[in-house]
C-alpha cells in the first residue's frame, strides 16, 4: 500500500471501537530476520484480539503473510542509512496522522529516529515502543532505542547491557519479554518422516552413519564455525565418529568465507565429514534428526531463538556460556553450557553428551503464546495512561 493509498484506506476504515486498539510498527524491511518474525508474530496476535495491526516498512518476501493473516502494510522506506531517509519524516507523520494509532513500536534504529521525530506535533501523540532485539554497539546512535514510553528488552543479557550502557535509563521502563516458538511448530520428541529422512540422506550421503552436529546460522564468522570444525576434529582424535552440517552458511556475497571453512575443514582431515548449506525451510526436521545442536557464536548474542527451538523438539544443545545463549541454556540446559572460546572443553562436553545426555523436559516458558500476551499486555498499559506531548 502506497502512502497515497493509505490515506484512501484510513478514510474507508470503519470507526473503531473504544477497546480496540491500532498499532504500526516500523521496521527497514520484511524480508527476513527475527525482529521481523516478532513483528508479524505480534501483528497476528492483534488481529485475534480484534484490533487493527498495520506495518510501516520498505517491503519484502514477507509481507504476503502479514497481509494473509489479517495485518495490513504501508510500503515507505524508513530504513536505509542515509541521510536522505531524513525526507521520509513529513510522508511517515503523515501516515501517522491518518492512521492515529494508539501505539508506534519501532523495532530498529533508523525507522525510530524517523518514528520519534514523526510524532513531534501529532495529538493526541501515540505512545512510542521500542524493542531491542539486539547488543548493538553503546553510543548516541544506538540510544534511540532506550527512548520508548517502554522498551522492550528480549533477554536478562539485553535488560543489562541497557542499563549498563545507557545509566540515566529508568529501569522501570524496561519490559523483559522473551522471543517465544509455537511449540506446535516444534513438537515435543518430534520425529520426521521416512521420506523425509531418506531425501535428506540422498542430499548428504557424506551425513549418514554416525552421530550429527548441526550449527545453524549465517556465513559470518561471529557463527564460530571454525569452532565447529575443531570440535569434529577433536572428536575424530578421540576415536567418536562424528558428522558436521553448517546449515546456512551458504549464502549470496559469502562465498570467500566458505571457501576458507572448506579449505580449514580439509587442513584438520574432516572434509569428508562436514557438508555447507544454504538456509533451509525444514529446519525443524533437521533439528530432530540431530544428536547435538550447536550455539557458537565468538560474541554474546541477544537470545538465541534456535536454542529454545531445539530443545522444544527434545534435543540437546551444546553452546558457549555467554549472552542470551548462555542464559537460556543456564535455565533450561545447564548439561549444555561451556565457558566461551574454550574448544577443548567443547570437545570434552560434546563427547559426554554424545554418550549420555541429559533428558530435556518440555518447555514451560518460552512459548509463543506467552511472548504475544506480555506485548499486547504492554500495549493496553500503555493505552490506560495519558498520553504525553513530546
Amino acid at each position: 500500500m502506497s502512502v497515497t493509498a493509505v490515506m484512501q484506506e484510513v478514510v474507508a476504515e470503519p470507526a473503531a471501537s473504544p477497546s480496540r486498539l491500532t498499532v504500526v510498527q516500523l521496521l527497514p524491511a520484511l524480508e527476513n530476520g527475527g525482529a521481523e518474525r516478532s513483528a508479524l508474530e505480534v501483528s497476528r496476535a492483534l488481529v485475534e484480539a480484534g484490533h487493527r495491526s498495520v506495518v510501516v516498512s520498505a517491503g519484502g518476501r514477507m509481507v504476503e503473510r502479514l497481509q494473509r493473516e489479517g495485518g495490513e502494510h504501508v510500503t515507505l522506506d524508513i530504513g536505509s542509512k542515509s541521510l536522505r531517509s531524513l525526507a521520509r519524516i513529513g510522508p511517515l507523520r503523515r501516515i501517522l496522522d491518518g492512521l492515529a494509532p494508539d501505539i508506534v513500536h519501532a523495532r530498529s534504529r533508523v525507522p525510530a529516529w524517523l518514528g520519534w521525530y514523526a510524532l513531534r506535533g501529532l495529538q493526541p501523540r501515540p505512545h512510542f515502543v521500542t524493542t531491542m532485539h539486539g547488543l548493538n554497539t553503546p553510543g548516541r546512535w544506538s540510544r534511540i532505542m532506550t527512548r520508548g514510553d517502554r522498551v522492550i528488552v528480549v533477554s536478562q543479557t539485553v535488560h543489562d547491557f541497557v542499563l549498563s550502557h545507557y545509566p540515566r535509563v529508568d529501569a522501570a521502563r524496561l519490559s523483559l519479554i522473551p522471543r517465544g516458538i509455537d511449540p506446535a511448530a516444534f513438537p515435543y520428541g518430534y520425529r520426521p518422516e521416512d521420506i523425509w529422512r531418506n531425501r535428506f540422506a540422498a542430499e548428504f550421503p557424506q551425513l549418514t552413519g554416525a552421530p550429527l552436529l548441526t550449527l545453524p546460522g549465517r556465513g559470518t564468522r561471529l557463527k564460530g564455525h571454525a569452532d565447529a570444525i575443531a570440535l569434529l576434529a577433536g572428536l575424530r582424535d578421540r576415536g567418536i565418529q562424528a558428522r558436521l552440517l553448517l546449515l546456512g552458511i551458504v549464502e549470496a556475497g559469502r562465498e570467500a568465507y566458505v571457501a576458507e571453512m572448506q579449505a580449514l575443514a580439509q587442513a584438520r582431515g574432516v572434509a569428508d565429514r562436514v557438508a555447507f548449506s544454504p538456509p533451509r525451510s525444514d529446519v525443524r526436521d533437521v533439528f530432530a534428526v540431530s544428536d547435538l545442536v550447536l550455539q557458537l557464536s565468538n560474541k554474546p548474542e541477544s537470545f538465541g531463538r534456535t536454542v529454545i527451538e531445539a530443545l522444544s523438539l527434545c534435543r540437546p544443545v551444546l553452546g558457549y556460556a555467554h549472552g542470551g545463549v548462555g542464559e537460556l541454556l543456564a535455565e533450561l540446559y545447564p548439561a549444555g553450557r561451556v565457558p566461551a572460546g574454550d574448544v577443548n572443553k567443547l570437545i570434552e562436553r560434546a563427547a559426554e553428551l554424545l554418550v549420555s545426555a541429559p533428558p530435556i523436559a518440555p518447555l514451560q516458558r518460552y512459548r509463543l503464546s506467552d511472548m504475544q500476551a506480555s506485548v499486547l499486555a504492554l500495549y493496553r498499559e500503555l493505552t490506560a495512561m495519558p498520553r504525553v506531548s513530546r
